[in-house]
């Protein structure tokens, strides 16, 4: 793996630990889903389970840990912008009844630092704190600088996920830099394969109301 920080190992538990972020996973799992050596991958959780930002669950298998819990919470104190996403984020979902989430850039990656899902029983989910490349899906393209449509959003079908369509908008700081993505996705059966004509406006609407919260 390519180092992101220069400081290896630090690099490699942020990988283990961004891998336990969908799901629980086994040791033979979390090796194949990081591509770290047994030996390696075996010792870095041991390390992380010491320090509680990682846990064995009832089955053994290895999850997220209380630490990081708490961590969380305090980010969110320390980092205003997390609230009032969430409550715009929140008005979105409850607004077209679909999935909202909002995105973050992260080295070479996209983190979902809000995600709310929707009522609808047919719904597409995305953990929290998961991270996503940039190099494709809506939210992707909107950090990355792609260009927007007129109404100031750009849309995907099906681009990372069959049978899944979204429509992003940036998050504009007061220098004029895209920070974040708000996104609203979902099946396709209800996005339509025109996600911006259907909801595009709502969800530009969302992120100019986060961007004069960043600028004020």
């Amino acid at each position: 793996m390519d180092s992101v920080s220069g400081v290896g190992v630090l690099d490699k538990a942020f990988v283990v630990m961004n891998a336990l972020v969908v799901r629980p996973l086994s040791l033979a799992e979390v090796i194949d889903t990081t591509g770290i050596p047994r030996a390696t991958c075996h010792r870095l959780l041991s390390a992380l389970e010491d320090h509680g930002a990682v846990r064995r669950n009832g089955e053994g298998m290895y999850c997220l840990g209380p630490t990081l819990a708490g961590l969380g919470r305090a980010a969110a104190v320390q980092f205003p912008f997390l609230s009032r996403a969430r409550d715009i984020a929140t008005d979105i979902r409850d607004r077209t009844g679909e999935s909202v989430q909002v995105f973050v850039a992260e080295t070479d990656g996209r983190r979902c630092v809000v995600s709310l899902e929707s009522p609808n029983g047919l719904r597409w989910i995305v953990p929290e704190g998961s991270l996503f490349p940039l190099a494709r899906g809506s939210a992707g393209r909107v950090l990355s600088g792609a260009k927007l449509s007129a109404g100031g959003w750009i849309e995907s079908v099906e681009e990372r996920v069959k049978g899944v369509a979204s429509v992003s908008a940036p998050v504009i700081d007061g220098f004029g830099d895209v920070v974040a993505a708000i996104s609203i996705s979902g099946p396709l059966e209800r996005m339509s394969h025109s996600p911006g004509a259907k909801f595009g406006a709502i969800v530009a609407r969302g992120a100019r109301t986060l961007s004069e919260f960043m600028g004020s």
